[in-house]
């Protein structure tokens, strides 16, 4: 039973991921590829700050949020000035230097040994160290991210939004500032991503590079496109899909050094598969041109 709940404690931090990435790729039509940059500044803000100050995860979180979100305006000012595959590029470096810097900074991060003993939450006197005490926070913050994005999207910003993804010059002419709807979409998908990593962190109580990989980023946007692009509830199943399913191969027993492989086999034949049969993803709205 607790690794069940740990599974769902996995899940939900990657539906908050999946959400917030369908925001900027699914309903503003950017192919970004470096989303598990902006994790990662969450999970390291955060624990360093719990680590090295003191501060309370309560409080940590919003700071590392905003931290991220800051770097997404940072990144999303000169790369939207690049489009479609030069724009997938530029979000793919940032993908490599975050990875680089988190790895490579030693005297920050601690580099390939990672930073150990991070605290977990608590409520007054009370830890919320146990498995399922945690998962509700989680689903705290998971009914707080599709809550938060699903009124933006549903409201007139969103449909501004679509049209940037349906038609940008059409969007353009009709007065509306182009470049302003993108960023403001890059930091508040990069602010929940950035609160994904400080749950992450501080559920795990131990953080390294490894987490953070390009190819961490490229698992999200394929549980966007599994579950389907300009879909909320396409996240929802596309993240619980690509977590829980890879999950069912530990009971075949079957050696580390194969199950690895197998899982990144299995990703790849989901998304080739989806790709000839429904581009779009499961629930999708919206397919890439």
């Amino acid at each position: 039973m607790e690794y069940l709940i740990h599974i769902l404690v996995i899940t939900g931090i990657y539906i908050i991921l999946t959400l917030s990435l369908n925001l900027v790729v699914g309903y503003t039509g950017l192919p970004a590829l470096g989303h598990a940059a902006f994790s990662c500044v969450g999970a390291y803000t955060s624990s360093l700050l719990a680590l090295n100050y003191g501060i309370t995860p309560w409080l940590g979180l919003p700071i590392a949020a905003s931290f991220a979100a800051v770097m997404g305006v940072i990144i999303s000012i000169p790369s939207l000035r690049l489009k479609g595959d030069y724009f997938a590029l530029a979000t793919f470096g940032l993908g490599i230097i975050v990875y680089s810097i988190s790895k490579n900074w030693v005297d920050l991060t601690r580099g390939p040994l990672g930073l150990p003993g991070i605290p977990g939450f608590k409520i007054f006197y009370w830890s919320i160290d146990e498995t399922w005490s945690y998962l509700l926070l989680v689903a705290l913050f998971v009914a707080l991210t599709y809550i938060v994005i699903r009124n933006i999207v549903s409201s007139p910003f969103g449909r501004i939004l679509t049209g940037i993804r349906e038609d940008e010059v059409a969007t353009r002419a009709m007065g509306k500032n182009i470049n302003r709807h993108k960023i403001t979409a890059f930091i508040v998908s990069a602010f929940f991503a950035g609160i994904a990593g400080s749950l992450y962190a501080h559920y795990i109580t131990f953080i390294d590079p490894s987490s953070f990989t390009v190819m961490e980023s490229i698992t999200i946007l394929l549980m966007v496109v599994f579950g389907g692009l300009a879909s909320l509830w396409g996240s929802f199943i596309g993240a619980a899909a690509l977590v829980i399913l890879p999950e069912l191969l530990r009971f075949l027993g079957l050696p580390s050094s194969i199950a690895a492989p197998l899982r990144q086999m299995i990703y790849g034949l989901l998304l080739i598969l989806l790709m000839v049969k429904r581009p779009q993803g499961i629930l999708g709205k919206f397919r890439f041109r």
